[in-house]
C-alpha cells in the first residue's frame, strides 16, 4: 500500500477488498466493471494502482507476451481508469506511473478521467457512450425517438411479439452463439456465462427477450444494474429478430417499463456508425470517455503491438 500521498502497484491478490469495494462504491464515477468480482471474471490476471489508503485506485488487466508485461482492455468491459474522480495531478501521477512500469498499454479509463499527461507518447483517443435519462415519462422519452426508430417500433408492433424478462443464461448464450457472426471461443464464452450468473446471484443483472408469433426467441439482451445506471451489457437478434424489429420492440418496451425512474440507460457506445445510429435513435446523448495507449516495445516485437 501507497503510504499518504504515494501510489503503489498492489497484485489483486494482496488488494484489501473492503477498502476497495468502498473506493468504488462510494465514488461519484463509480462503474460496475471496477468491482473485484467482475474484475476476477473478464481477466486472468490484473493488479492495481493504490493511492495512499485507497484514496484513489486503477485496476490494470495485465497479460504477458515474450516474457513482457503489457495492460489491456477486457471483453465485457467498457471502462475502466481511475477511482474516484482524479484532480489533474493525481491523474498524471497515474498516468506516469502505468507509463514507466509498462511497455504497451491499450485500456479505456472513465469518462470522468483527464485525457492529458506530461509524457508525449501516452495518446489519448477519443470514444463514444450512449446514456439515456429514463427519469421522464415515457412519451416525453418516445418524443425524442428518431424518425427511423419510430418507424422500426411501429413496424414491430404489428408482428404478435411477445416480451419477456427472467431468460436464462444457457438459452440466452445458447441463442448468441447460434446467431453471432464472430464467435466467442470456449473462454469467451465461459466468463460472459460466469458474469451473468454473478449479476444475477447479487440481484444486479437479468436477461430479456422478444420471442416471435411462432414462439421462438429473436432478441435478447442481458441488463446489469449499478447504482444509478442500467447497462445494455450484452445483446444478440436473430436474422428473422432483425426483419421483424425485434431489438427496436425490445429496447421500446424496456424505456417504457423503466420511465419516471431515477435510472440512466448505459448503452455502452459503440464506434460502429450503424451501432450508434440504433442508440442515438432512442433519444441517448453522447458522453465522451478516452482509451490511454502507447507502445515501448523492443523493435523486434513492436510490430506485434502497434500503437
Amino acid at each position: 500500500m501507497g503510504k499518504s500521498g504515494e501510489i503503489a502497484f498492489v497484485k489483486s491478490e494482496n488488494i484489501n477488498g473492503e477498502k476497495w469495494e468502498r473506493c468504488i462504491a462510494e465514488a461519484a464515477n463509480s462503474r460496475i466493471y471496477a468491482n473485484i468480482w467482475h474484475l476476477d471474471r473478464i481477466a486472468d490476471n490484473w493488479e492495481a494502482i493504490v493511492f495512499g489508503d485507497y484514496e484513489f485506485v486503477m485496476p490494470l488487466p495485465v497479460k504477458k507476451k515474450f516474457g513482457i508485461n503489457y495492460v489491456y482492455q477486457p471483453l465485457f468491459c467498457q471502462q475502466l481508469g481511475i477511482y474516484p474522480k482524479p484532480p489533474a495531478q493525481i491523474a498524471a501521477l497515474f498516468y506516469k506511473a502505468v507509463y514507466e512500469k509498462f511497455r504497451y498499454a491499450d485500456v479505456h479509463l472513465n469518462a470522468q478521467n483527464p485525457s492529458h499527461s506530461a509524457d508525449s507518447e501516452i495518446r489519448f483517443l477519443p470514444r463514444q457512450n450512449y446514456l439515456l435519462d429514463l427519469q421522464y415519462n415515457y412519451k416525453s422519452l418516445a418524443r425524442n425517438y428518431s424518425t427511423n426508430t419510430k418507424r422500426n417500433i411501429a413496424k414491430s408492433a404489428g408482428n404478435n411479439l411477445q416480451f419477456i424478462t427472467g431468460i436464462s443464461e444457457e438459452e440466452y448464450l445458447a441463442f448468441k452463439h447460434e446467431n453471432l457472426i464472430d464467435k466467442l471461443n470456449k473462454k469467451e464464452v465461459d466468463k460472459l456465462k460466469s458474469i451473468i450468473s454473478n449479476a444475477r446471484y447479487r440481484g444486479l443483472g437479468e436477461i430479456y427477450g422478444v420471442y416471435s408469433a411462432e414462439n421462438e426467441i429473436c432478441a435478447a439482451v442481458f441488463f446489469c444494474r449499478w447504482k444509478n445506471r442500467v447497462i445494455y451489457m450484452n445483446a444478440a437478434t436473430s436474422s428473422s429478430g432483425k426483419k421483424l424489429g425485434a431489438m427496436y420492440f425490445l429496447m421500446d418496451k424496456f424505456i417504457r417499463s423503466n420511465a419516471e425512474q431515477e435510472l440512466i440507460l448505459d448503452f455502452e457506445g459503440s464506434m460502429i456508425p450503424g451501432v450508434a445510429r440504433f442508440y442515438s435513435g432512442f433519444g441517448a446523448i453522447p458522453e465522451t470517455y478516452f482509451q490511454l495507449k502507447f507502445n515501448r516495445l523492443p523493435a523486434i516485437v513492436r510490430w506485434l503491438k502497434p500503437a
